[in-house]
């Protein structure tokens, strides 16, 4: 049995417009970190009145996660946010990433501390057996971006979106930006991370670096955004040939990103993505995970991918739960 962690955590890269649908607001992509656990280990959002939707209405990708993997052991780690979830988490002590066109994304000590205690953290979990490493976190995308190139990666433009416009321009002129602010790439990696980045891909990345240090395979469970964090533990002197990477087939076709260069760039080569489809389903808020909404999150490819391993009726379940959330009322802006 797999044990499934969810770091969650916010930037303010989110509030600009534009940057992010993962949410129907810009102001409201500060509570949906929070609410898509809260809906996850619960059935129901507990900061807002509804499970969080893009500006579209489609449905977060805890939808799926929650439907796939109710008989796995699930763990919050908060990273450092603007709303904490109102679910039991372990707190890895950080901050809300800020705005890096400002000023620094993180203080240093924010950094150091996160990465401490998600080390800790991915040690003890290594000793359970396979650790699922997944993430929320609005606006991450362009976070990715930020962190692959202050550590000396070709990622512009090789991210993706959570809309089917990948807004690509937006979010390289907001690193170019940051970039310009700092006077060119950061020194060292864990200034790079305070500079350019936010708190959930460092936890992701600290919890990966305890699992290896126990002697276990993490499996990174998400997107483009997994090229970050990977990066994080190569540049902590994690060995990446022994990480795992596993998303969705939304990702992997996403013409508007590169998902499998960043996973060569970065050099991690076990790399597995479902094959699933909503394009039968009954429902349009599924059907327009068909037409490049939404992608990835919440370790849904990972939930995805495992379904499909053990021949469950991935898109029957995905059904059941979405009927039970519009019956229960819970989805809505």
């Amino acid at each position: 049995m797999p044990v499934l962690v969810v770091v969650v955590g916010t930037t303010d890269i989110s509030l600009i417009p534009g940057i992010s649908i993962a949410g129907a607001s810009p102001e409201l992509t500060h509570y949906t970190p929070a609410a898509d656990v809260e809906y996850l280990l619960t059935g129901m959002p507990r900061s807002i009145p509804a499970i969080p939707v893009t500006p579209q209405g489609i449905p977060t990708p805890a939808v799926i996660t929650r439907a796939l993997t109710r008989g796995v052991p699930k763990l919050i780690a908060f990273a450092g946010g603007r709303v904490a979830p109102k679910v039991p988490y372990v707190d890895l002590g950080g901050a809300p990433g800020g705005d890096f066109r400002r000023g620094p994304a993180l203080p240093k000590a924010a950094v150091e501390t996160i990465l401490d205690r998600g080390r800790v953290l991915g040690r003890e979990l290594a000793k359970l057996g396979e650790v699922y490493i997944g993430e929320s976190i609005p606006g991450g995308t362009t976070t990715a971006m930020a962190i692959l190139i202050g550590l000396g990666y070709d990622a512009w433009g090789k991210t993706s979106s959570a809309g089917p416009q990948n807004p690509k321009e937006l979010k390289r002129t907001v690193v170019e930006e940051g970039l310009k602010r700092l006077g060119g790439r950061p020194r060292d990696p864990v200034e790079a991370l305070a500079e350019l980045g936010d708190p959930v891909h460092i936890g992701v990345a600290a919890i990966a670096l305890g699992v290896l240090e126990e002697g276990g395979r993490p499996v990174l469970a998400g997107g483009t955004q997994m090229a970050a964090a990977a990066a994080i533990v190569k540049a902590l002197g994690g060995d990446v040939s022994k990480l795992s990477v596993v998303t969705t087939r939304w990702i992997v076709e996403d013409k508007t990103a590169d998902f499998l260069g960043l996973m060569r760039e970065v050099g991690v080569g076990d790399v597995k993505y479902s094959r699933a489809s909503f394009a039968g389903s009954k429902y349009p808020g599924l059907r327009a995970y068909e037409e490049g909404y939404v992608k990835e999150g919440v370790a849904m490819g990972a939930a995805l991918w495992r379904a499909e391993a053990v021949g469950l009726d991935v898109l029957g379940l995905v059904e059941r739960e979405y009927e039970e959330l519009l019956r229960r009322g819970a989805h809505g802006a």
